[in-house]
């Protein structure tokens, strides 16, 4: 006969739903990044006619993604809520990286090493679903975090410097 506290043990989750330090800060980096993003759109709306339709879908799915990560990161975890968020959130991701691959003006056409991250980001993103399918809720946790370090962060970062647009708009 089990006991009440067999029947709650049973019924606890094996993972932590709860945010780590770690993603408060990984959502606090996004946030950020989130508004720079913005920050720079509005600082360069004089230019905005002259900026092909390509890259403002590049834009707005980049900064969908990034905006849909704090909550991502913070809020609980498992719900329905957070599997549609999720999904939105890769199919964001996807199309940033499949469009990334029409943009090349700066290399004379040619492909740029900032391309390397959207192979590895089509290749992972199917890896972080199927992991939250399989319950591997860590591997999951892992492999979201290294798409948030790596395709939103850093390569967010990389978009700032270099006379690339997003820098040119917010500090040109």
């Amino acid at each position: 006969m089990a006991t009440a506290a067999t029947k709650v043990a049973q019924a606890a989750p094996m993972f932590s739903v709860r945010p780590t330090r770690l993603d408060q800060l990984l959502a606090a980096a996004a946030g950020m990044l989130a508004v720079v993003i913005v920050a720079a759109i509005a600082r360069g709306r004089s230019e905005w006619g002259e900026v092909p339709t390509l890259v403002w879908a590049h834009i707005g799915t980049i900064l969908l993604a990034v905006s849909l990560t704090p909550t991502m990161l913070l809020r609980r975890r498992g719900d329905m809520l957070h599997r549609r968020l999720g999904w939105i959130w890769v199919l964001a991701l996807t199309a940033t990286a499949l469009l990334s691959f029409f943009i090349r003006g700066l290399n004379q056409g040619s492909f740029s090493l900032i391309h390397i991250l959207s192979i590895w980001t089509l290749i992972q993103l199917p890896l972080i679903v199927w992991h939250a399918r399989n319950h591997r809720h860590n591997k999951h946790r892992a492999a979201v975090r290294g798409m948030v370090i790596g395709a939103l962060l850093i390569a967010g970062f990389f978009t700032f410097p270099f006379e690339r647009l997003m820098g040119h708009w917010l500090v040109g």
